[in-house]
């Protein structure tokens, strides 16, 4: 009998603060670093449920989700497995807190990003370059980072 074994998905949230920029999270587990927050979808859950899940979770942050950006999927964005992502964009208010598998949480703009693990790197410039060339693309995002 042939056994099949699929990729799993997850979500990353890229979380606006109003005229701050971008929160990034520092894992706390493996692989460590500075990655976008997000995390894997639980059965029954949608990719929406999941991304406003994983967002308050990590970041202590109520996310309204305003659209789907893009879905990743190179079998070699994550070392651990055949991950595939799909990234929501969000805005959030308030303070974030690092919570759950988030050692650190910063705010940060295009210019002063950290250096990221996975494939976030990829992520945030096709993010930034999108936000840029095409701010109609997600109107209720403002590019003034």
């Amino acid at each position: 009998m042939t056994q099949y074994k699929n990729p799993v998905p997850t979500v990353d949230i890229i979380i606006q603060l109003k005229d701050r920029g971008i929160v990034l999270i520092e894992r706390k587990n493996s692989p460590y670093g500075w990655a976008i927050p997000g995390g894997y979808v639980d059965y029954g859950e949608s990719l929406e449920q999941a991304a406003i899940r994983e967002a308050l979770e990590e970041t202590s942050l109520k996310v309204e989700l305003l659209g789907q950006f893009h879905t990743y999927s190179d079998p070699d964005r994550d070392s651990r497995q055949h991950n595939i992502s799909t990234v929501f964009i969000g805005r959030a208010e308030g303070e974030p807190k690092a919570s759950s598998d988030a050692k650190n949480l910063g705010v940060f703009k295009e210019e002063n990003l950290p250096v990221l693990v996975f494939d976030h790197s990829k992520i945030l410039e096709d993010y930034f370059q999108t936000m840029k060339s095409n701010p109609l693309w997600c109107p209720n995002v403002s590019v003034n980072f």
